[in-house]
């Protein structure tokens, strides 16, 4: 087996659409391991022989589903997907060859690209509007009944949006890098199909199984949910890896931009700041027993660094200097 496909799902709408888009794309040996955390998949997922479905009758998080995932996977290879995003021809394929290029040590993701999931569509009059921007139960801006608007599926990327680039703050928080783009070494590796990000986004990522393991990618003890692209790339430039883009391939991302597009687990906002502070803890804390650099050698890796001051670098080298003494 090349490649297990790891899908955490707590009643997520689109799932089944999302596994059945990632069978009609595959062209290695790859499989799909999807676990239901808490809540059977609405709609049912079709039974197929590449698909394994866990249930789990009481939630357990987000990262502890996607590390029980984990433990059942026959792949070489892993990559940890949200439950609502469609993808490339032979993503697979194109991200298992550039890993046989560069080895082992590396997480790797595709280009992200936003997932246009579905429009409202009244049924009386047709307007038509945007999956993030008509609130559910209100009434067609356009003949003002409520009745009869529908979701009508799209399912397909949105044209010329494209995210190749991640960061954090200070806090630590996740941040778009535009600018690094705009860099020599970015336009060198992508000549050649590949560029260093500092961070990720969360929704994908893909590692060998091994190095999943060995790092503790997805650490339940940082909470169910939140951070986790920053863990992930952290632990891995820390202990001596890279994180890399693929621009061979991409994959497309639904973004939960209003209350239609609720977040399935409970997440407080208490819960949120209570992982930050255990990821920070953990690898600003230099108590990570894989970590070889500090925090602050990866701020300056890519620095100029959005999010970041003189004065935020200075200060976290003098933490870190004190926590070394």
């Amino acid at each position: 087996m090349d490649l297990s496909i790891l899908i955490p799902a707590r009643n997520e709408m689109w799932l089944a659409r999302t596994i059945q888009d990632i069978l009609e794309h595959i062209e290695a040996d790859t499989e799909v391991i999807a676990v239901l955390d808490g809540e059977w998949a609405d709609p049912p997922i079709p039974q197929h022989p590449r698909v394994n479905v866990i249930y789990v009758p009481e939630s357990i998080g987000q990262r502890a589903a996607t590390n029980l995932a984990c433990k059942i996977a026959k792949g070489k290879y892993v990559a940890k997907v949200d439950a609502h995003c469609a993808f490339d021809q032979g993503f697979d394929r194109k991200m298992i060859e550039m890993f046989e290029k560069v080895g082992g040590d590396v997480v790797m993701v595709p280009v992200m690209r936003n997932l246009h999931v579905f429009d409202w569509k009244c049924h009386r009059c047709g307007f038509r509007v945007f999956q993030a921007d008509w609130k559910e139960g209100g009434r067609c801006p356009q003949c003002g009944d409520s009745r009869y608007m529908r979701r009508k599926v799209v399912w397909g990327p949105r044209p010329h949006v494209r995210s190749t680039s991640y960061c954090f703050n200070a806090t630590p928080q996740f941040k778009y890098f535009r600018e690094y783009t705009k860099r020599p070494q970015y336009i060198e590796g992508k000549k050649e199909g590949l560029t260093e990000t500092m961070s990720l986004q969360g929704s994908f990522f893909m590692v060998t199984r091994k190095k999943y393991n060995e790092l503790n990618l997805c650490d339940e003890s940082m909470g169910s949910w939140g951070n986790q692209g920053i863990e992930v790339a952290c632990k891995t430039w820390l202990s001596g890896g890279r994180v890399l883009v693929n621009h061979n391939t991409w994959y497309a991302h639904m973004f939960r931009t209003n209350a239609n597009l609720k977040f399935p687990w409970p997440n407080s906002g208490r819960d949120q700041l209570r992982t930050k502070k255990n990821v920070r803890d953990l690898l600003w804390g230099m108590k990570w027993p894989k970590q070889k650099y500090p925090v602050s050698w990866l701020v300056e890796k890519f620095w100029p660094v959005p999010g970041w001051s003189d004065e935020d670098l200075k200060k976290l080298e003098e933490e870190e200097n004190e926590k070394r003494s």
